[in-house]
């Protein structure tokens, strides 16, 4: 992030033009001695002789002045890391006003500002209490209203409007996401095969595969993972959600998606638990609960988005992504959400006290403890 040099470019500039402070101030209609202060950065120019300094330099006023109001993709990526790390190791209300400031000088930097949602909707749970997990979310919601309002960016506006709806659902506002995302389902859009189709006709078929393999992986992430959903909502129906498991398992177990991408297998194996326990049914719930376990201490970590000998075509999409191929919350936070989602769980309470429950916390304790944290 860059800093206000201005005394520093104008001696560049002024070195370029091979031109003295003597030469500078005479222009300008200064003393040679306010030219001086600017360069030694022991005083600035007036802000109206700005414009006259750029436009003699042939240089913007925000090139003149050393200030970038933009991140570059990288910049961001490292940020957005840092402050995840930050948010395990420092209190979390120093890591906020940390954020603030640099959404306030960054404020016209939309890229990083969706990233800034997304960090805050990853962490709010830290907070010390619910009004102030709250008052984070709600902060993550207007990044994104601003940048559906001012970025023209189409890809990032569409973007905003995951992370917002994601924010509501945590804020339980069902409501605001209606209004959001519209309440009528639209058909899959067909750009991706046309792409493809498009790169097999220019000549380059191993981008056409790579395209049609990204369409496959993520088409297969998002069947897999509205399972979650899918289950809780058919809670009640056993026969339903029996029918539900056996079909998104078998194509779990097709892909091996317990490697591939373990973070959604545990949401499901989640899901699952909590319907059973929800009948009281703990032989089951336990069932599902040592699956999750499993997957969580089954080189989970480092956590790493990746292909396999499949989907061998997707790793350079990986790469570019901006926040990287790494996980969006530190390790720390990681392990501790998944030992809260067996103990902070009340519809495991009627089975905390079973002796196979509580090896499995003590499995998940020694394997998390053991690997140690990548802060």
């Amino acid at each position: 992030m860059k800093e206000l040099n201005i005394g520093k470019i104008i001696v560049a500039k002024r070195r370029e033009k091979g031109l003295t402070q003597e030469d500078l101030a005479a222009y300008i209609g200064v003393s040679k001695a306010s030219v001086s202060k600017w360069e030694t950065g022991q005083s600035y120019p007036d802000i109206t002789l700005l414009p006259q300094l750029s436009a003699y330099f042939n240089i913007s006023i925000d090139d003149l002045m050393g200030y970038s109001p933009q991140l570059t993709t990288s910049d961001i990526k490292a940020l957005y890391h840092r402050l995840a790390n930050d948010f395990a190791t420092r209190p979390v209300a120093e890591v906020l006003v940390e954020c603030e400031t640099i959404i306030k000088k960054y404020y016209s930097c939309f890229p990083l500002l969706l990233q800034m949602a997304v960090l805050l909707a990853n962490h709010h749970m830290l907070a010390a209490d619910p009004e102030s997990a709250k008052t984070i979310l709600d902060q993550a919601v207007t990044l994104c209203q601003r940048i559906r309002a001012e970025s023209d960016d189409r890809i990032l506006a569409r973007d905003a409007i995951s992370v917002e709806g994601t924010c509501y659902l945590m804020l339980n506002q069902p409501t605001q996401i209606m209004e959001l995302v519209g309440e009528t389902v639209h058909p899959f859009p067909t750009d991706t095969e046309m792409l493809a189709m498009a790169y097999q006709m220019a000549g380059n078929p191993d981008k056409a595969k790579q395209v049609l393999q990204i369409s496959i992986y993520q088409h297969l992430l998002f069947l897999v993972s509205t399972a979650s959903a899918y289950l809780m909502l058919n809670a009640d129906d056993l026969e339903r959600v029996e029918a539900i498991l056996t079909r998104t398992l078998g194509v779990a177990d097709l892909y091996n998606l317990d490697a591939l991408h373990p973070n959604t297998m545990a949401q499901v194996y989640c899901a699952a638990a909590q319907v059973y326990a929800s009948h009281q049914d703990a032989d089951t719930a336990l069932s599902y609960l040592a699956d999750y376990t499993e997957v969580c201490v089954s080189d989970f970590f480092p956590y790493s988005l990746h292909g396999d000998e499949y989907f061998d075509a997707i790793q350079p999409w990986f790469e570019e992504f901006d926040l990287g191929v790494g996980a969006p919350r530190s390790e720390k936070v990681i392990k501790q959400s998944m030992l809260d989602g067996l103990l902070a769980n009340p519809q495991f309470d009627f089975i905390k006290a079973d002796r196979r429950f509580q090896d499995l916390i003590k499995k998940l304790e020694i394997h998390l403890n053991d690997k140690g944290d990548n802060q």
